[in-house]
């Protein structure tokens, strides 16, 4: 396994003539340098898989959610099968972000496949909505402990130069859950009921599990100061506990909109101001040079896209009246639109950099270019949304590829899980603000709503734009000088 354990040695990133060239994860010049090569073959397989069953299940879910909710009685939980999710990802991805720092990622990943698996289990068994419930808040564990863990295995398993081709393969294996799993979901639910869409996974994630086996054996631990990474792993726990709390108690208030939910939905924000700003990289929310800014843009980008992604099936059925299936259709488009961006970012031989501010222009123009159309057309959504998905295709594995870049190999774990956490609470706080934006504009005036909400999309998605000039961290003297 000596040939996995040489491309951890980050001493020569950035320098000319090493592994990454410009410093920023270009693409490789050695063409015998490939994904499914020797040396990280099972490696892809296995990280490709995992990836794309985990992405059927998040997509697969939303289309069977009514049926498990009549057939369980379990209406007054509906949204907790999402919510559930989100909160208990948040929480493991803590967790798994210390974890990986302190023992490497093959305990945790090996933990996340087993609770994703355990989640799937309890959810397609369950007798009631609250066990539902709870099984998908166990996937929602396993879920963010696995994905913390595969960035540090791409860390360390792949040289600097191939990584944009590993996040693109990542991006690539959500084309086809995005297609089919909808469509496929419904089938199971319809011709063999609900549960199968989550007990049929059990026995494909076993096996995907164990093709990573031979890649992880060849990964150990970074050493680092146990004291002093017992009471970081404290502090961290304790603010993703805040950080949680926060989130559950500031998208309830947004939910039931009024002024006795004023002091709740304040409740939340504050829990969020304690707790957010010790999970970030310090500097995050005043939009630092370098590693800060990487992460506040995928919280950003995150939070702008997927908040409009939520919102044009409904202006889609209510406004043009579309079915699902052919909303989902024009939905499709910007899947298509990610995976083509993705694909040729992880060849080019630009600046991950370029890619980013690219994408976060992309985006912000498919937002605006969306909102505009809906207010006029149905099928106009379709091309529109292609720029936003575009976008997201440049910039989200540029994005990861920086994050690593910018990481010591002893804080990859911690600095993954920031990645994650900001993606995850960008995508469900302005989801959830949005929201009740359009629910205080009332059923009679949804066209006015959802054109408000647009407009705050495309505000933080410009906001992105902005932090997209500050993703390189300042040369210093010797470097100004050469």
């Amino acid at each position: 396994m000596a040939a996995l354990a040489a491309p951890g040695d980050h001493t020569d990133q950035g320098e000319p003539g090493g592994r990454g060239g410009t410093g920023d994860g270009a693409a490789p010049e050695d063409g015998r340098m490939r994904l499914l090569s020797g040396p990280y073959r099972t490696a892809t397989l296995g990280i490709v898989l995992v990836v794309t069953l985990e992405a059927f299940e998040s997509l697969a879910v939303g289309t069977v959610m009514p049926a498990t909710a009549r057939d369980l009685d379990g209406f007054s939980l509906y949204a907790w099968g999402f919510s559930a999710t989100l909160i208990a990802g948040l929480l493991s991805t803590v967790l798994a972000g210390g974890w990986v720092d302190r023992a490497g990622p093959v305990r945790p990943l090996v933990a996340g496949l087993g609770a994703f698996v355990a989640g799937l289990a309890v959810a397609g068994a369950a007798p009631s909505m609250g066990i539902f419930v709870l099984g998908r808040a166990v996937q929602g564990l396993g879920t963010g402990m696995t994905m913390v863990a595969i960035y540090v295995v791409i860390a360390r398993a792949y040289p600097e130069a191939l990584r944009p081709r590993v996040f693109a393969a990542l991006s690539a294996a959500w084309v086809l859950p995005s297609l089919i799993g909808p469509a496929l979901a419904g089938a199971v639910a319809e011709h063999l009921g609900w549960r199968w869409v989550f007990l049929g996974l059990v026995p494909l994630v076993i096996p995907a599990g164990i093709i990573l086996i031979p890649t992880l054996r060849g990964i150990t631990a970074v050493p680092r100061d146990p004291d002093a990474q017992a009471v970081s792993g404290a502090r961290r726990y304790v603010a993703a506990v805040a950080t949680a709390a926060g989130a559950v108690v500031l998208l309830y208030g947004l939910g039931d909109p009024g002024w006795t939910m004023v002091p709740v939905a304040a409740a939340g924000l504050a829990a969020l101001a304690f707790g957010l700003p010790r999970l970030l990289p310090a500097g995050t929310l005043r939009m630092r040079r370098g590693l800060p800014s990487v992460v506040l843009v995928r919280g950003l980008l995150s939070g702008a896209f997927f908040a409009t992604e939520v919102f044009i099936p409904l202006a889609l059925t209510s406004l043009h009246g579309f079915s699902a299936t052919e909303a989902g259709l024009a939905l499709t488009t910007g899947a298509l639109g990610w995976s083509a961006a993705s694909q040729y970012q992880g060849r080019s031989s630009r600046s991950r950099a370029f890619f980013v501010l690219l994408g976060a222009g992309f985006v912000t123009a498919g937002i605006v270019a969306t909102t505009l159309v809906l207010q006029l057309s149905g099928w106009g959504a379709a091309p529109a949304w292609v720029l936003g998905g575009t976008g997201m295709g440049f910039a989200v594995g540029s994005l990861s590829v920086l994050l690593l870049h910018h990481s010591p190999e002893a804080e990859q774990g911690v600095n993954s899980s920031a990645l994650q956490i900001s993606d995850t609470l960008g995508s469900s706080l302005v989801v959830g603000v949005a929201g009740a934006l359009v629910a205080g504009f009332g059923p009679g005036r949804l066209g006015a709503g959802l054109a408000v909400a647009g407009g705050l999309f495309a505000a933080i998605a410009l906001l992105g734009v902005i932090a997209a000039f500050r993703l390189e961290s300042r040369p210093g003297p010797e470097a100004r000088r050469g």
